[in-house]
């Protein structure tokens, strides 16, 4: 017979009770409900990202989505070729800086912008929460999320 000292509910370690699992699994579960929303649009939910940071302010630089969306260069370029491929939006080369690579949404992108108001609505019904609910979460994760932004920039100063 094993001993384990530590009673169930007081172990640090079990799985239930990790923050990143919980994490993982909601970000799995939720987007398997856009999956299917996003679909009829022709988006996958990091398309759907950019495309809607470009709803909010069109035109954009790729570092200015990069940091909207905190993604790389590395991992936005193929999204932002696919995109074009589309005819989403376009991408050219900033006139007063060539080294600037600006993104731009095309016609066809700016009315795909009515079909997406669907989703938000759509996404809140399925989950079977209040809007306030999701307000309360997205508070905390930004929460979270600048924490750990904060903790990995400076990890000398971290607590032991």
């Amino acid at each position: 017979m094993a001993l384990n000292p530590v009673a169930p509910s007081d172990d640090l370690l079990q799985l239930d009770r990790q923050v990143c699992f919980a994490l993982a699994v909601t970000n799995r579960t939720v987007l398997n409900i856009y999956r299917p929303l996003l679909e009829p649009l022709g988006l996958t939910h990091p398309q759907y990202l950019v495309m809607l940071a470009l709803w909010e302010r069109d035109p954009r630089s790729v570092r200015d989505i990069g940091n909207a969306l905190m993604l790389d260069s590395a991992t936005l370029s193929p999204l932002l070729k696919r995109l074009e491929k589309a005819g989403l939006l376009t991408r050219q080369r900033a006139v007063d800086d060539e080294r600037q690579l600006d993104v731009a949404l095309t016609d066809t992108g700016r009315v795909l912008r009515e079909r997406a108001l669907k989703i938000p609505p759509a996404v809140v019904a399925t989950l079977g929460v209040t809007l306030d609910d999701l307000e309360e979460l997205r508070a905390v994760l930004w929460k979270i999320n600048r924490a750990a932004q904060t903790a990995v920039s400076a990890p000398g100063e971290r607590t032991r």
